[in-house]
């Protein structure tokens, strides 16, 4: 996702440049999932959703693209055919069942899954053109969209798409450095103190925070660094954990435009799940900046729920994932833009 060397493409540009034996030598490409399912069935198949988020796929195909596979000088069969999610891969094989244990479940379909974030925004309950901020120390913006329209601006801003589990669908998406920001403002500002503490000390400072302000480009790349301002005496630690809040706030406010300039949709509503959702704080903050309601999922594992609604189809039980999510019900709590809202109104002219 984005320009992070941690993308498939990056890492068979290396293993090209580095060790170009070892493509010559591979029978196939295999991502993790794909490996265990072989492992498991003796069948070798591509997940749609991890192949789309190598960075090596046409979003109009919905395959491998030629013309990348081409410039990089990789052959279409070094990946085996693409699988949709909750499509059955193979059966367990009396090998896999023996070595595991369990020979009574020999001959028990293997039903791909696919790549975490697709499942947490399957499992967060979101429908089409219904944004989703998975909050952890990185904040990964997504929704489910017919389109995506990408720009070379959008590009450089660090917007994507990958496929969405359901297929004929996209996520556009961007992400950004989340709560590694905050655990650095915990680490430098209160050491031995619980998130308690640190969320009363900024519920007690003013939006704006008296004009302290951080710029919140913490990563170690690029021209741009991070940087706090407007420090004068009488300023506190709240102060600074509440401007981090607050910028990086400010930065998905900026980022939720861009998505919905990708994917052609209008926001009514921020689905939020994920670890930074435990901060009623900050929570209630984005509801204040975005000015539209925030619903926390209360699920606490929205990936692994998600992935289950594909199992669950892909086995017979439910007629489709849809129709596996409504029967489990997904609640959430929401939390309204509130009397801080024309503050902050204010502070963005």
């Amino acid at each position: 996702m984005g320009a992070f060397a941690f993308n498939t493409i990056y890492k068979l540009v290396w293993i090209k440049e580095n060790r170009p034996e070892l493509l010559e030598k591979a029978h196939a490409w295999l991502f993790i999932s794909n490996l265990l399912a072989y492992k498991l069935t003796g069948v070798m198949a591509t997940d749609r959703t991890m192949a789309g988020t190598s960075q090596l796929t046409d979003l109009e195909t919905g395959d491998f693209s030629e013309l990348i596979l081409n410039r990089l000088g990789l052959r279409r069969g070094l990946f085996p055919p693409t699988v949709d999610a909750g499509e059955t891969i193979g059966v367990l094989t009396p090998e896999a069942a023996a070595a595991m244990g369990i020979p009574a479940l020999e001959g028990v379909p293997v039903i791909s899954a696919g790549h975490d974030t697709q499942f947490a925004i399957f499992g967060s309950g979101a429908d089409r053109d219904q944004p989703v901020l998975s909050s952890g120390t990185w904040e990964i913006l997504m929704a489910r969209s017919a389109q995506a329209r990408l720009t070379r601006e959008d590009y450089e801003d660090g917007a994507t798409a990958e496929f969405d589990a359901e297929p004929g669908l996209l996520n556009p998406g961007l992400q950004w450095l989340g709560s590694g920001i905050i655990e650095w403002v915990k680490a430098a500002c209160f050491r031995g103190e619980s998130y308690d503490t640190m969320d009363a000390e900024a519920a007690a400072i003013p939006p704006g925070c008296d004009g302290v302000t951080m710029v919140p480009d913490f990563l170690a790349s690029g021209d741009r660094k991070g940087s706090i301002g407007g420090l004068v005496l009488g300023r506190t630690r709240g102060h600074i954990y509440r401007a981090a809040m607050e910028a990086l706030t400010w930065r998905l406010k900026s980022r939720l435009r861009r998505l919905e300039s990708v994917g052609g949709f209008k926001s009514e509503f921020l689905i939020l799940v994920g670890g930074g959702a435990r901060n009623s704080v900050w929570t209630q903050m984005r509801a204040d900046i975005l000015r539209i309601p925030v619903k926390v999922s209360e699920v606490s594992e929205s990936t692994v729920l998600g992935a289950s609604m594909f199992a669950f189809a892909g086995a017979g039980v439910y007629s489709t994932p849809e129709q596996a999510r409504d029967a489990f019900g997904i609640t959430y709590r929401t939390y309204m833009p509130g009397p801080q809202e024309a503050a902050y109104e204010k502070l963005n002219h």
